[in-house]
């Protein structure tokens, strides 16, 4: 193969590996290198064939097209240039690079000193140089050929926001111990696409699942060491390509069927993405990429220049001030949906993509709004970062949505009955309308949590006063220290039957506020069947039973329970509107869209709202601006945080839809007074028309 290698100019475009019937064209960025080589190697990955510089170059993109290479060679880079990191700038071509635009990368990452650009050990740090070779310990990509998968007519679901539920799950964690999923493909995408997995997301009503990170990532050093992994796949290395540990066989048709899949049943799928940082870290982590390609314009450095900005808390953050890796980050974004198919973006840590030189800048948001393949993509915005100022719940224009920890927290106080929480939860309820009811935003910007993977599950937020994260090897250090959890007196697992029932009240209590709330509703996979991680709120590393969904101990009537919340919401539209409800009075009846409402059975005052009042009632109507749906459906809920507690209800009639202290209480018709009863949260509807004979 390597003598019959014909090396041409070829194209600056399209970036990376592009496969045609002679061979194949390559195109790098690098603005500050002298010479790009590319290097092509045996099919098992181990041995390097050949090195060929690429011969031309256009502005920054160094390009050639080398006949005779096929689709499924294994490549990897090499950037020839100056080595001064207190320039900014670390080449050194003894470091085999990952070619950022990779569509497929094969092996395993094996740590070694080599990997590093610098001597380690070496006094002088960073500053100092290395001369190993890296090639054997890195992955390598691999040149994918013509695109030939068939989609089947493949039709994205394009949820309307009001319909939408999305459950947040990791591929391998969802699936490992699922006992009716193939053994043979838990911890996959076809695992995860497989007709059980299906099955139960369909039987919740679930709209838009929602992964973890799938570009392909690596396991942090300190990690490896401790006999552990990267469980959550925040350290990415190729935007491009699916991360290889979730695939049952060679190749990225298996993510395609997995996406596929979940169209046919009506479930779209949002990608966690992580554009945020790499996984190469400081100054003194690995060159794997864009360290050795181009380290200066790749991320964003101090004045110094030898230092990274840290805005992430990762080590480093990525430069989308610089045209180059604006443009990465928008092909990878339009390639996982022209592509792959895929539905969305969850963006972590989001705060750090609008950073700039000159402060929080709109180059990137605008440069996403304007692109019209991403126009029907769902994006939403993890709203912060570690960074001064990094917390902008509620900045990010329209069409993002916004995971709004503010909810999370209120609901959670509420639950746990600290004082003066009722106005928080009336704002919570209606979809934080403080917060995002601005420059034309709906009441759905609002993506409601109560839970992620990023903290305590619904089973241990009522278990647990404290977080217990010693598996994760930092001395219990890591992790939020501010759940406003309970325990009920037990810290952990009991066996006393009424702290067992105490528990059970306040997470179904907890579960019908997310459901009953305006906004999208978002649920972390496991809750519905109360999964624990035995106490660990940061299970980034637990790549175990930790980690992993408890399948074998679900509990039934939990899932049930769930199960008749999201058919509720699904059937009183009231519960789910796009427009903020702010107690207007409607033009066609003159009765306002909300009212809330004293449980002795009259309008609040100011006074109530500051009082220790720990149970509220109120009437939802469709807002004026919902013509399409029926303006008579209204409905009653009372949340009562506190001790049973008589209301008196608003003039009916009404029947009782759902106690969630009595979660197998048949519907039934009430009569005023009623008695809420402890940690409760109470559904009233109106009884249905009955049709003219």
């Amino acid at each position: 193969m390597v003598a019959s290698l014909d090396v041409t100019p070829g194209r600056p475009w399209p970036m990376g590996a592009s496969a045609d019937d002679d061979g194949v064209n390559f195109a790098v960025f690098s603005a500050n290198a002298t010479q790009i080589e590319v290097c092509l190697f045996s099919d098992d990955g181990r041995v390097e064939l050949a090195r060929i510089p690429l011969p031309e170059r256009d502005g920054d993109i160094w390009h050639g097209h080398i006949a005779g290479v096929r689709a499924g060679t294994r490549y990897g880079l090499r950037a020839h240039g100056p080595y001064d990191p207190a320039g900014g700038h670390r080449f050194n071509p003894n470091k085999l690079l990952i070619d950022p635009y990779a569509r497929q990368i094969d092996g395993k990452l094996r740590w070694s000193k080599a990997l590093m650009g610098y001597e380690v050990g070496a006094a002088a740090g960073d500053l100092s140089y290395s001369t190993r070779d890296s090639a054997f310990a890195m992955p390598k990509g691999v040149v994918l050929g013509h695109d030939d998968f068939d989609w089947q007519g493949d039709t994205p679901p394009h949820h309307r926001s009001t319909e939408t539920l999305i459950y947040e799950a990791h591929v391998k964690g969802l699936t490992a111990l699922h006992p009716k999923v193939d053994p043979a493909l838990r911890g996959t995408y076809a695992g995860l696409a497989s007709d059980p997995v299906i099955d139960h997301l369909t039987s919740l009503g679930v709209t838009a699942i929602e992964l973890l990170p799938v570009h392909a990532f690596v396991d942090d050093r300190f990690l490896a060491e401790r006999g552990l992994r990267n469980y959550w796949g925040y350290q990415s290395i190729g935007f491009f390509a699916p991360e290889p540990r979730y695939m049952s066989r060679a190749g990225i048709a298996e993510f395609k069927e997995m996406v596929r899949r979940f169209h046919a049943a009506g479930i779209e799928v949002i990608l966690d993405v992580v554009y945020n940082h790499t996984a190469e870290g400081d100054a003194f982590g690995p060159t794997l990429s864009f360290r050795g390609l181009d380290n200066a314009s790749y991320y964003r450095l101090t004045e110094d220049r030898r230092h990274y900005v840290n805005d992430t808390g990762t080590g480093n953050a990525l430069n989308l001030d610089h045209p180059a890796v604006l443009r990465m980050v928008m092909d990878s974004l339009r390639y996982w949906v022209e592509h792959m198919h895929v539905d969305g973006f969850r963006f972590d840590l989001a705060a750090s993509l609008t950073r700039g030189a000159h402060g929080f800048t709109s180059s990137f948001l605008d440069t996403l709004r304007q692109d019209p393949v991403l126009a029907p993509a769902r994006m939403i915005a993890e709203p912060w970062d570690v960074g001064p100022g990094g917390y902008r719940l509620g900045a990010f224009p329209h069409p993002f949505n916004e995971w709004n920890d503010r909810y999370r927290d209120d609901v959670r106080a509420f639950w746990r009955g600290d004082e003066h929480m009722l106005p928080a939860l009336a704002k919570a309820l209606l979809g934080s309308p403080e917060i995002f009811d601005r420059d034309g935003r709906r009441a759905t910007a609002s993506i409601n949590l109560v839970t992620s993977h990023d903290g305590f599950t619904l089973a241990d937020l009522v278990s647990y006063r404290h977080k217990h994260n010693e598996a994760n090897g930092e001395g219990n250090r890591d992790g939020h220290t501010g759940n406003f959890s309970d325990n009920f007196g037990v810290e952990g697992p009991t066996d006393d039957p009424e702290i067992i029932a105490a528990r059970a009240r306040r997470q179904r209590a907890i579960l019908a506020t997310l459901f009953l709330s305006q906004g999208i509703p978002m649920l972390l996979g496991g809750d519905e069947i109360g999964n624990s991680q035995r106490g660990n709120n940061n299970a980034y590393a637990q790549d175990n039973a930790i980690g992993w969904i408890d399948w074998p101990t679900a509990d039934a009537g939990l899932l049930a329970f769930t199960q008749k919340l999201t058919s509720l919401r699904r059937r009183y539209p009231v519960l789910s509107q796009r427009p903020f409800l702010h107690g207007r009075a409607r033009a066609a009846d003159g009765l306002p869209d909300l009212e809330w409402w004293h449980p002795d059975g009259r309008t609040p005052e100011d006074d109530d709202w500051h009082d220790h009042l720990s149970v509220i009632g109120l009437i939802v109507r469709m807002s004026a601006e919902c013509a399409d749906t029926d303006p008579e459906m209204q409905v009653f809920a009372v949340f009562n945080a506190g001790a049973a507690r008589k209301v008196v209800l608003p003039e009916g009639p009404w029947h009782q839809i759902l106690d969630s202290s009595d979660p197998k209480a048949d519907d039934r018709p009430v009569s005023t007074p009623i008695t809420a009863p402890a940690q409760s949260v109470l559904l009233f509807a109106r009884p249905a028309k009955e049709e003219p004979k």
